[in-house]
């Protein structure tokens, strides 16, 4: 049996559609694959009651039976850093436990992917960071990373040396056109004259790049005040908080935005909706707009959305969304896995059916 650990220079770079991705791979291959994430980190609850989303659509996608306690054997959630900084928690015990857990998830699979946990620093307080995790399952390690700039690839150089013999290779993704070639032509050479592997460069897709408007008002439970198409992608968020005017040139300078303010500061909604890169209105303080407001934002287009909650934790949430990439879902990841198929040397991380060996 083979296994993979997925990791990555910082969060956020795409690894479990990575992860998943390579396990629809697998399977149209027709190996049995199992999936396991040791430490679940995209928590909704500081203390760890509500589980990691990751392993509950890894389950559903590639059609799991194995329970989420197995999947997930420890909840890294803030409380239990906390507790294992005061000593509550003993690493070898919790090495054990993930061990114990793996070899059931693993009996008669052909193929283990093993998630990461945020970056592969991640359960240094218990000994058990990623390449940690891998030396414990004797695993082969993919470090998937972003690349923006060329500093960037210190990041990869210094995981790279931690993770050491267990890597298999790097993963780039998310690679926007404007430094791709410079990436292919320059970067991967001087890292393969390193002694490390680049298994592909995957282009950045504008629908993986940000979260639909209708994404977005689910993730922050909010109410549509309009009845227009909620389909458009939001990259980036501006908080309204200056004048009509002002505010009016500081929107014409940006694109696939939605802007945040209060629901009672109609000048800002006003010049929002004449801002052709603005594409959704998110009203906080529970306030409803005028009329005038709403009928405008109607013949624009532009969807308006109601969220009871202040400015503040609104825009923290929904950075929180963007960074993270596109809500996770069954869409992402097949779209993951036709980039993986075309960008990446696939044979290198999935092995071949036993009949094709």
């Amino acid at each position: 049996m083979n296994t993979l650990l997925v990791t990555s220079t910082q969060d956020s770079t795409g690894k479990t559609a990575v992860t998943l991705a390579l396990g629809l791979l697998a399977q149209e291959r027709g190996l049995d694959v199992g999936y396991m994430k040791p430490k679940g980190t995209r928590l909704q609850s500081n203390v760890g009651k509500t589980l990691d989303q990751d392993p509950m659509l890894a389950r559903e996608l590639l059609g799991l039976d194995a329970e989420m306690h197995q999947m997930e054997p420890i909840v890294y959630s803030p409380t239990f850093v906390e507790g294992a900084i005061r000593g509550q928690e003993d690493g070898d015990e919790l090495a054990d436990i993930v061990r114990e857990n793996y070899d059931q998830l693993s009996a008669g699979k052909d193929l283990m992917l093993v998630e990461g946990a945020g970056r592969y620093t991640t359960g240094g307080i218990i000994d058990l960071t990623d390449p940690e995790v891998a030396d414990l399952l004797d695993a082969q390690v993919l470090l998937v990373a972003d690349y923006t700039k060329p500093g960037d690839i210190d990041d990869v150089l210094a995981a790279a040396d931690d993770i050491g013999e267990d890597l298999a290779g790097v993963l780039f993704n998310r690679v926007s056109d404007s430094v791709y070639d410079e990436l292919e032509t320059e970067v991967v050479p001087f890292l393969e004259n390193r002694g490390i592997d680049v298994l592909g460069v995957l282009p950045r897709k504008r629908e993986l790049a940000g979260v639909t408007v209708e994404g977005l008002a689910q993730e922050l439970g909010a109410d549509v005040a309009t009845n227009v198409p909620t389909d458009a992608f939001v990259e980036r968020f501006l908080v309204g908080a200056m004048g009509g005017d002002a505010a009016l040139r500081y929107f014409r300078r940006t694109k696939d935005a939605a802007v945040i303010t209060g629901g009672d500061r109609s000048e800002i909604h006003t010049a929002a909706l004449e801002a052709p890169g603005v594409k959704a209105l998110i009203l906080t303080g529970g306030h409803r707009p005028p009329a005038a407001v709403l009928g405008k934002a109607e013949e624009k287009g532009v969807p308006v959305l109601l969220v009871n909650a202040d400015t503040l934790s609104v825009v923290d949430r929904a950075e929180e969304l963007v960074h993270s990439g596109r809500t996770r879902d069954e869409e992402t990841v097949s779209l993951l896995r036709d980039l993986l198929f075309e960008h990446a040397d696939v044979d290198a991380l999935v092995p071949a059916a036993a009949d094709d060996e």
